[in-house]
């Protein structure tokens, strides 16, 4: 069988019908993507059934020459979306000739799938990534029900492209590394240190062990010494005496650095780590999300035991995963599950991508409850100092991200990360609840190469909140321009 077949054979094929009865001409339908590169790696794509796809399925209705879907929500909800193929059988004699119709059977349309996209936060980030061109990812999600509202990664792909026989070429540019691997959806798959968008995770760990109290103050010289070795802030630059609320205002380094040393053989912000998601899938309705990592004792001595690393675990490992460095591995989806679940208080949403599912004539067949995989018992009295530290860190003047959030009209909790990726450039965050104190939507960012978080991730999360919210941000003057 061939598809997608030049116009000039298909004409010839048909004036020229009784010279070849054997060859039958058939119009296809083929899916159609009218919003072109929008939400390619959600919606992902659909193919031709392959040899391996037959050997992997048990369902009698799929047969050679069937579409199904291959990656996406298309792979996700193949058997809702596809129905099932209509047949008509004929009878035919020695050469071919058809003498008469057998039987037929009509075919059932497939069901719809309506989203939880929310089109102006989608094309708000979409557009965010592109215009700063590097590869990086967004998610925004509901806080109070994980529906997404937006997701995507850059660089991206034409969807519609599947729909038609492809060279070899054109599958290698998809995957290829040098021209950013299209395919490669960084918002659930990228995995990479997050920077200091980590530290409310590193509070709440060392509050909840007693290490500190909210007005537990240090003096912040811009370098601390722990056993022999010494840890920096950016640039090195002094905040003075800091409590809790002020070192997430400024991203104090060296107090989080003094956290991470004091939960060092506790386990301690290993165990909330996980509670808020991380080192495990969020369980998205989206195919191949990782787990990234999440650094332990444990899993280091193994490494190590097994000859894979150089050494054990030593207190500097704790001491980086406090500040979301070291050997931490992350996703834009997974810290958008974490923000969510300190924005509404402790609950970690499972997120989810359809709304509802309709027949064909549009009739609700079904809808998707909000799903919750934990309660987190986080103290209101920690969270508000968090919140009341995000908030400053990006509204207020001496806040790490005051020169892009603080004329925006819309009261916000953000967090900047500056990640060091060598042999990479420093990897972009940026995490932001809104509205504050309250919050209905989180938005986080990231950029490979990015640089300072408020230099590349904070600007692309304000275009995607100015899209939800239909507000601007007023340019703002003054302000520390904190180093982060």
């Amino acid at each position: 069988m061939a598809n997608d077949v030049d116009d000039d054979l298909v004409f010839y094929l048909r004036e020229h019908q009784a010279e070849f009865p054997e060859i039958q001409v058939n119009r296809v339908f083929v899916r159609k993507y009218p919003h072109g590169f929008e939400a390619a790696h959600l919606l992902g794509s659909v193919g031709d059934v392959t040899a391996e796809d037959l050997d992997k399925t048990d369902d009698p209705a799929i047969q050679g020459g069937d579409v199904l879907g291959k990656a996406g929500i298309e792979q996700t909800y193949d058997e809702t979306l596809r129905g099932s193929a209509g047949t008509t059988k004929f009878q035919v004699d020695s050469t071919g000739k058809v003498k008469g119709q057998l039987k037929s059977q009509t075919p059932v349309p497939g069901k719809s799938l309506r989203l939880t996209l929310d089109q102006r936060v989608q094309q708000a980030g979409e557009a965010a990534l592109s215009s700063i061109g590097l590869p990086g990812g967004f998610v925004a999600m509901d806080v109070n029900s994980g529906e997404v509202l937006g997701l995507g990664s850059n660089p991206t792909f034409d969807p519609d492209m599947f729909t038609r026989p492809l060279t070899q070429k054109q599958v290698d540019g998809l995957y290829d590394e040098d021209q950013g691997a299209p395919l490669f959806n960084r918002a659930i798959t990228g995995a990479y240190p997050v920077g200091s968008i980590y530290k409310p995770i590193t509070a709440i760990a060392a509050l909840d062990a007693g290490k500190i109290a909210p007005s537990t103050q240090i003096n912040d010289t811009g370098s601390v010494k722990i056993a022999d070795q010494d840890f920096d802030n950016a640039g090195k630059e002094p905040h003075g005496t800091v409590d809790l609320h002020r070192a997430i205002q400024v991203s104090s380094d060296v107090y989080f650095y003094l956290l991470g040393a004091k939960m060092n053989g506790t386990n301690q912000l290993q165990d909330w780590s996980g509670q808020f998601g991380i080192g495990e899938t969020t369980g998205i309705d989206l195919p191949g999300e990782s787990a990234g990592l999440l650094p332990t004792p444990e899993w280091r001595n193994q490494l190590f035991a097994e000859g894979g690393t150089d050494r054990g675990w030593v207190i500097g490992d704790n001491i980086q995963l406090a500040i979301g460095q070291g050997d931490l591995q992350a996703d834009p989806l997974q810290m958008a599950v974490a923000y969510s679940a300190l924005g509404n208080g402790g609950t970690v949403y499972k997120p989810r991508l359809v709304k509802q599912t309709e027949d064909a004539a549009g009739r609700v067949l079904a809808e998707t409850e909000p799903e919750v995989k934990r309660e987190i018992p986080i103290d209101p009295g920690a969270r508000d100092v968090m919140m009341s530290g995000l908030h400053d860190a990006a509204q207020s003047p001496e806040g790490t991200s005051y020169k892009v959030f603080g004329g925006f009209p819309v009261p916000v909790a953000g967090k900047t990360g500056t990640a060091e990726r060598p042999p990479n450039g420093d990897q972009s965050w940026y995490a932001v609840l809104a509205p504050y104190p309250n919050p209905k939507i989180v938005v986080t960012t990231t950029f490979e190469q990015g640089g300072f978080g408020a230099d590349t991730a904070a600007p692309a999360a304000l275009q995607i909140l100015s899209a939800y919210f239909n507000k601007q941000a007023k340019a703002v003057s003054g302000g520390s321009g904190a180093i982060e």
